[in-house]
């Protein structure tokens, strides 16, 4: 089953669906900040577009584009920021 998902009045949207190699969202963020939480470890990737992020236990921004990913740990928050329209693919462990 695909679930929906939307965050920030609108402003993030994803789909969630189950595959062989465990749950995944597919989603596209607008353009601004945003804080997300995890309860699951979690691999982000950008598929277009650009997020600056700025990771748990970083003192910078990072930035990331098409085909490059970043980690997140169970149970942290994370803050990214969208310069324009930016899609990703959020896999869960």
């Amino acid at each position: 089953m695909i679930n929906v998902n939307e965050y920030f009045d609108g402003a993030v949207k994803s789909l969630a669906y189950q595959s062989v190699d465990g749950k995944s969202t597919i989603g596209v963020i607008e353009s601004g900040e945003y804080e997300f939480g995890t309860s699951q470890h979690e691999t982000m990737v950008v598929i277009e577009g650009k997020l600056v992020a700025l990771l748990p236990g970083a003192s910078e921004w990072a930035s990331y584009t098409n085909g490059q990913s970043f980690e997140v740990p169970a149970n942290a928050s994370f803050k990214v920021k969208a310069e324009g329209q930016t899609s990703y693919l959020c896999k869960y462990k």
